[in-house]
This record gives C-alpha cells, sequence and structure tokens, in this order.
C-alpha cells in the first residue's frame, strides 16, 4: 500500500479511516496467519484430520489446502460457518448454520465433527481451526439439554446485554462438545488448535467456548497445543502503522475495551475532545484506536449493533465538533445481525440526521445512519478479530 503523508488540505477523512480498516482485516487474513503457523504434513505418521468453527473457519480451512496441496489426499474433515462465510474447498467439507442463536444445522454439523475426531490413534493429527462465532455454532447440547432451551438462554443473554465472557461460560455448561470435550474424544490423537481470536484478553479457552482446550489444563492432556494466530492487538497495530505512514499519530487506548457502548462512547468521545482542544494525550491530526467487544442492554424496538449504537452515542457526545471523524466496524462484517459492518461518524451527522437521541433510546442506531447513507457495508470478512474504532481528530 502507497503511503500518502496526511495534509490538513486532506478532504477525504473517510478515504483515510478506511485505509486503517482494511489494513486490520488484512492483519487477520486466515490466508496470512494461517500457514504461518501449520506443522509439516509429512512429519505426521497417520491420519490428518481437520475440524473447526466460526466465521472465519472456511478460510481458514482453504488457507489449510492452499499450503498442503502437495499432500491434500491424505486430509479429510469439517468445519462449520456462519451462513453466507462458506468458501469453496476440496477435502474439508463446509457447513453454514446459524449465529448467534444456533439452529439444528449447527447441531448436526457440532455431532459429526464430534464423530470425525474418535477412534483415532496418537501417531494421527486433529487440527482444529477456531475463531469467534465458533461457540454459537458448535450447537451440540449436553444431555438432558434441548437445541431449543438452548437457543432461549442465548436470545435473553444477548438481549440483556450479557458478556462474551458470560454468553460463553453458559454455553458450556449446555453443552457436550466445549469446554475441552472435543479434545478428549480425540484421545490420543495429538491436537493442534490454530485460533484467531476475539475475545479481550485471547483467552484459548474463551475463543469458540474452548473445544480443545482443556479447563483447567491437566497433565492428561499432553498432547494439545493451542497457538492463538491473530488478534484484536495484531489488527489495532497494523492499523497504527498505516496512520503513521500517512502522518498522522495513533494511539491504542487499549484491544479490550467492555461495557455498555454508548458509555464507552461518552468516554472515548472526551478524549478526543481533549486532543482536539488541549493537545492532551496527542496533538492533532493523530487517531485513536481501539478494540474489544462492547454491549448494548436492548430496551427499545429499533434495529442496530453495538458498533452502530456506539456511533451514535459518539455523534451526541462530540456535538458536531469541527475536525473530528470517525469509523467503527465489526471485523467479521456483520454488526450484530444486520447486514452492515459498521458506520461512519463527521461533524455533520447530527445536522443531516433526525432526532438522534430519540433513535439512540429505541435501540435503532442503524435506521438512523441508514437514512444518512452512512453505513459501512462489507459483507462476510471471514475473519473475526472483534471490534475495530478508529477516531480521527485534527485540527
Amino acid at each position: 500500500m502507497n503511503a500518502r503523508r496526511y495534509s490538513a488540505a486532506m478532504l477525504d477523512s473517510r478515504d483515510f479511516l478506511r485505509r486503517l480498516f482494511d489494513a486490520a482485516l488484512a492483519a487477520a487474513d486466515p490466508a496470512r496467519c494461517v500457514p504461518l503457523h501449520l506443522p509439516d504434513p509429512a512429519t505426521v505418521k497417520g491420519r490428518i484430520v481437520v475440524v473447526g468453527a466460526g466465521k472465519a473457519a472456511a478460510a481458514m480451512a482453504a488457507a489449510v489446502e492452499v499450503a498442503w496441496a502437495a499432500q491434500l489426499d491424505r486430509v479429510s474433515g469439517l468445519v462449520v460457518t456462519r451462513y453466507g462465510h462458506g468458501v469453496p474447498t476440496q477435502k474439508i467439507a463446509v457447513v453454514e448454520a446459524a449465529h448467534p442463536v444456533p439452529d439444528a444445522a449447527g447441531q448436526d454439523a457440532a455431532r459429526r465433527i464430534l464423530a470425525a475426531v474418535q477412534g483415532l490413534t496418537a501417531d494421527d493429527l486433529v487440527l482444529a481451526l477456531m475463531s469467534g462465532g465458533g461457540s454459537a455454532l458448535l450447537a451440540l447440547p449436553a444431555p438432558g439439554i434441548t437445541l431449543v432451551e438452548k437457543q432461549a438462554r442465548t436470545r435473553e443473554l444477548l438481549k440483556n446485554g450479557a458478556s462474551i465472557h458470560e454468553i460463553n461460560a453458559a454455553r458450556k455448561a449446555m453443552s457436550a462438545i466445549k469446554g475441552g470435550k472435543l479434545a478428549a474424544a480425540a484421545m490420543p490423537a495429538r491436537v493442534l488448535t490454530l485460533a484467531i481470536s476475539d475475545v479481550p484478553g485471547d483467552d484459548p479457552a474463551t475463543i469458540a467456548s474452548g473445544p480443545t482446550v482443556p479447563a483447567p489444563a491437566e497433565p492428561a492432556y499432553p498432547f494439545c497445543e493451542t497457538r492463538v494466530i491473530a488478534t484484536a492487538q495484531d489488527a489495532l497495530q497494523a492499523a497504527g502503522d498505516v496512520a503513521r505512514q500517512a502522518g498522522v499519530t495513533p494511539l491504542i487506548l487499549g484491544d479490550r475495551i467492555e461495557g455498555e457502548a454508548r458509555e464507552v462512547a461518552k468516554a472515548l468521545a472526551g478524549i478526543a475532545l481533549s486532543c482536539q482542544s488541549h493537545g492532551l494525550p496527542l496533538r492533532p491530526p493523530c487517531v485513536l484506536l481501539s478494540g474489544g467487544e462492547t454491549t448494548v442492554t436492548v430496551k427499545g424496538s429499533g434495529r442496530g449493533g453495538r458498533n452502530a449504537e456506539f456511533l451514535l452515542a459518539l455523534a451526541l457526545a462530540l456535538k458536531a465538533a469541527p475536525g473530528i471523524h470517525a469509523l467503527a466496524c465489526d471485523t467479521d462484517g456483520i454488526d450484530g445481525s444486520e447486514d452492515n459492518a459498521g458506520a461512519w461518524v463527521d461533524p455533520t451527522t447530527l445536522t443531516r440526521g433526525m432526532d438522534a437521541k430519540g433513535r439512540l433510546m429505541d435501540n435503532d442506531a442503524y435506521g438512523f445512519f441508514a437514512a444518512l447513507d452512512d453505513l459501512i457495508v462489507t459483507g462476510p470478512t471471514r475473519t473475526n478479530v472483534n471490534d475495530f474504532r478508529a477516531i480521527l481528530v485534527e485540527n
């Protein structure tokens, strides 16, 4: 990517912010990060079984097939991804299922994945490809629990603004495959997990609810290894590099910011205004970068994911301050359950929009930005390192 130096005369702030987002996505692209961590299949004496789950699972499987093209006849397996996130593969089957509320397709895929790793030997390798969304997609209820009960519990947690840690803890408790149970089924085969992290803190036991990560780690699982191959921090650092090349100073506020989206927006608006008014903590031109996963407690009847809600609250907190532009997107390309990745905010957002406060109260950030034609629609990115937020502060 050719660097372009920033100047006060640069009018296309959206182009600059979009280049930061694209750099973040590139840092988490399975085609880039998966091959760096694959073992040589020639060193495996027995079978190679590839399994996986998550929004990046199909793209990860395709990357494996490209890297192992010379020995692809030894590979078999199955991965499950969200509807619309599949890609063509040759030897590794791809199944699509529902997210965030599980469905019967996810249940069937989980059952098939569990069966695929059984009956293996110590000479065999299970390559597990895990990414965000895998917890909902591997929908195999524990004995005594029905899929309908899991669906109802998931809807309740989502509506009440539960954190990803709370949601995954509940999913583990209701699952026959998560929380290390898939690894247990694969014994005594070697299990290598490559994970793209969508969770604050990058805990392997939380990514997709850790199907191959024993909790707690025990000597009985010496055959398990997990490598986190892409994170939100990687994405933020890549975006920061692009900003520096353009002459804009980046400030990475953190890769694990959580809390109500509208409250996080107020805090970040305060930092942006301080930069502009006092040159603290940075002098403009600068860009505030952050990741993590905010939440939305739904009380209204509108539409919108956490990134759109963050941006609507941000616009209200900025009060049309000149020279401040922002982008917030989910790196999987889907903000909540809508068709957009996120949206834009600029100094004209409130003057162009109608009833911003009322829309926020009704959790209708999607409707607000759709009316302005300010939604960002990428389609499925086939990766997932959670939220990406960038606030550009000009003089």
